[in-house]
């Protein structure tokens, strides 16, 4: 058995808010061409993303959210749903197959047909609330996954872990009162989304941290902080809000995260999920935006999840 599976489809790529956007096609090439140069797809099991359906939204989105998102579609051109995040005519498309990228991983490690996955997907999700798109995000990916793993198949505790340099406010929405779903996340703060830090309930151990953090202490959050709540919880499945934006090289934040921090926080979170008497992790992109510090960050992600 393949030890990884590695989900996308070329629709991700059809998703443009403007030449000049952060959120661009040319992040999911530069994770490609990563991947190849680095012999990596030798060693992966690759699946094309389905639509997810709108019963797999539904758990995580009221239908009428779905609807406006649908009749927000430009023929044509752009429309701006706030400042920084709009549609084009291929955005919903794309953001189906975002969430059905997480849908099918949740399939494949439920079901054993792999160990653990990643989703190579955009437009990102976890800034996507209940009934809420923004900050590039339209459908919390995250969310639907974690959704469809309780209710599709029956488990009872999951976790969700998110190491973008945002906080992922749209899952804290749609998790707030479901302690089912344990959220672990660092986050710069103060920084946009301004949210987060205040007051969390208690199966969330958000960790809001100062501009200028680096991996010496996020590591040390991890090790304090997370993994005995984690523990604690116990969790059934675990899934990565992966984004790499906290990453030195990149300017959309501010912290100084390095490839060798996501390889160590994967083999933790890989260490939890044996621990906790299974293997299942699927990791779903976020945030990213250098490209060549995103494409490294990645390939050493996967890495990691592959024991390669």
């Amino acid at each position: 058995m393949t030890t990884t599976a590695f989900i996308t489809h070329r629709e991700c790529w059809l998703h443009e808010m403007g030449s000049f956007h952060p959120e661009c096609p040319d992040r999911l090439a530069a994770i490609n061409d990563r991947l190849i140069a680095a012999g990596l797809d030798l060693y992966l099991s690759f699946y094309d993303a389905p639509y997810a359906e709108v019963e797999h939204i539904a758990r995580a989105h009221p239908v009428s959210y779905f609807e406006s998102l649908k009749a927000n579609v430009p023929e044509h051109g752009i429309r701006h749903l706030d400042p920084d995040t709009a549609m084009c005519p291929n955005t919903l498309k794309a953001a189906l197959r975002s969430a059905g990228a997480g849908v099918l991983a949740t399939d494949l490690v439920i079901k054993g047909e792999v160990e653990n996955a990643f989703c190579a997907i955009r437009p990102p999700g976890h800034h996507a609330e209940r009934t809420k798109a923004m900050g590039f995000c339209f459908l919390n990916n995250v969310a639907i996954a974690a959704l469809h793993a309780l209710e599709a198949h029956g488990l009872e505790r999951v976790a969700i872990i998110d190491f973008d340099v945002h906080h992922g406010n749209g899952t804290e929405d749609i998790f707030r009162e479901d302690p089912r779903v344990m959220m672990a996340s660092i986050f710069q703060h103060p920084f946009y989304p301004y949210s987060g830090a205040d007051n969390p309930p208690a199966h969330m151990c958000n960790v809001p941290v100062p501009a200028g953090t680096r991996g010496d202490a996020f590591r040390q959050i991890v090790s304090d902080m997370w993994l005995p709540a984690l523990r604690n919880h116990n969790p059934q499945a675990i899934f990565i809000s992966a984004g790499f934006d906290a990453h030195y090289e990149d300017d959309m934040g501010s912290l100084g995260l390095v490839e060798s921090d996501y390889i160590w926080v994967t083999e933790q979170i890989k260490a939890l999920a044996a621990e906790c008497g299974h293997k299942r992790i699927v990791s779903m992109l976020e945030g990213g935006y250098s490209l060549s510090s995103l494409a490294r960050s990645v390939v050493s992600h996967i890495k990691a999840l592959a024991d390669l």
